[in-house]
């Protein structure tokens, strides 16, 4: 199609989809909405045809030579940017988020503490699983990522910890930012959609959320393309090993000898009693699980979903619910760490993740 088609398609259009609207029953309309907005995309698509040789039509190297801007193709951008991402890196940083709030748990420090213990021997273990799991441990040394390299990876994907950077590469600065954004953004999500439960009152609006869906799906694109562009080369990698690694060293901590050593019920109860009587105290198990679980399975519905922007409100809906309950206890764990302690509030960070400005 020629630019005269699509222009007569697109000033059409609304009067089309008024007329259309006008007749079909109010509970149709919100749901045919959204296929309205889609097949306009569409018909604008195909109204491109080929751009190539539009191309040379306009500049007047085509088949019928040089002609007016009626007879050259419209040209039609395909938006793609937001899907230009690797899911797997996406994925890993999800992993990689788990594995970093268990090293801030000081599981790795336990887990070296004992294997001191056992070599010194401090530690009355002789010949039970425990032992033999350590053992194989210090003789194979599977996690071949130190804690320096992990470090890193946290530096570049997360912007956390101390590490120098490595020159050139990608540090994701914003994650933190972004990360505290969308959590509070499918928080409030959730608890404008219960404000909108206790004033409906029309037919129509108990069809249709109360929250914005709006600025979870932008913060959402925002956190997806930061971590995409900020965790190539080993993050992936490093995610595979040291997620095995600490399934292993978790069921380690569970052996029977090592709780018995250390008068334990859970392994949890050895990581408390280890890094309080070998590391300076222990580092808010109970937040940071909670905080590993959340955040992992917040950071892998953001790598799963599209957030397209014509997407219907209702759908939209029914897939985020089940985040608002992670989205909720991600914040109230995060408000109980030395670092969340100065958590502003929904509504600040909300508003400082959005760049609007905060009334002195």
């Amino acid at each position: 199609m020629n630019f005269q088609t699509t222009e007569t398609i697109q000033r059409l259009w609304e009067t089309f989809l008024q007329e259309q609207m006008q007749n079909l029953p109010p509970e149709q309309r919100e749901a045919l909405g959204t296929q309205f907005e889609n097949k306009l995309g569409e018909l604008l698509q195909k109204a491109g045809g080929d751009s190539e040789g539009a191309f040379f039509d306009l500049i007047g190297l085509g088949p019928q030579g040089q002609g007016g801007f009626d007879k050259v193709g419209y040209p039609y951008i395909s938006p793609d940017f937001d899907d230009s991402i690797v899911p797997s890196q996406l994925h890993a940083a999800a992993e990689l988020y788990y594995i970093y709030q268990h090293e801030r748990m000081k599981i790795f420090e336990v887990v070296e503490t004992l294997l001191r213990l056992f070599r010194l021997g401090k530690m009355r273990i002789q010949r039970g699983p425990g032992a033999r799991g350590l053992y194989l441990l210090e003789k194979w040394r599977p996690l071949r990522y130190g804690k320096s390299d992990r470090m890193v990876a946290y530096r570049r994907a997360f912007n956390y910890g101390t590490a120098q950077a490595p020159a050139g590469a990608v540090v994701n600065r914003n994650f933190h930012r972004q990360m505290l954004g969308f959590m509070v953004a499918v928080g409030q999500y959730f608890r404008d959609l219960l404000i909108g439960e206790v004033i409906r009152g029309g037919q129509l609006i108990d069809q249709r959320p109360f929250g914005s869906v709006g600025t979870i799906q932008r913060i959402g694109l925002d956190l997806r393309y930061a971590l995409d562009r900020s965790t190539y080369g080993n993050v992936f990698a490093l995610a595979m090993e040291t997620g095995h690694y600490l399934v292993e060293v978790l069921k380690l901590l569970d052996a029977p000898d090592i709780k018995k050593a250390f008068d334990a019920n859970t392994k949890w109860d050895v990581v408390e009693i280890v890094s309080n009587r070998y590391l300076g105290g222990v580092a808010e198990p109970s937040q940071r699980a909670k905080m590993a679980e959340s955040g992992r399975r917040m950071l892998q519905f953001i790598a799963d979903n599209d957030f397209k922007t014509a997407v219907d409100p209702i759908l939209f809906q029914s897939v985020v619910r089940p985040m608002g309950a992670h989205a909720e206890a991600w914040v109230a764990a995060y408000r109980m760490t030395p670092e969340g302690r100065g958590f502003p509030g929904v509504t600040p960070a909300l508003q400082s993740v959005l760049g609007v400005p905060q009334a002195a």
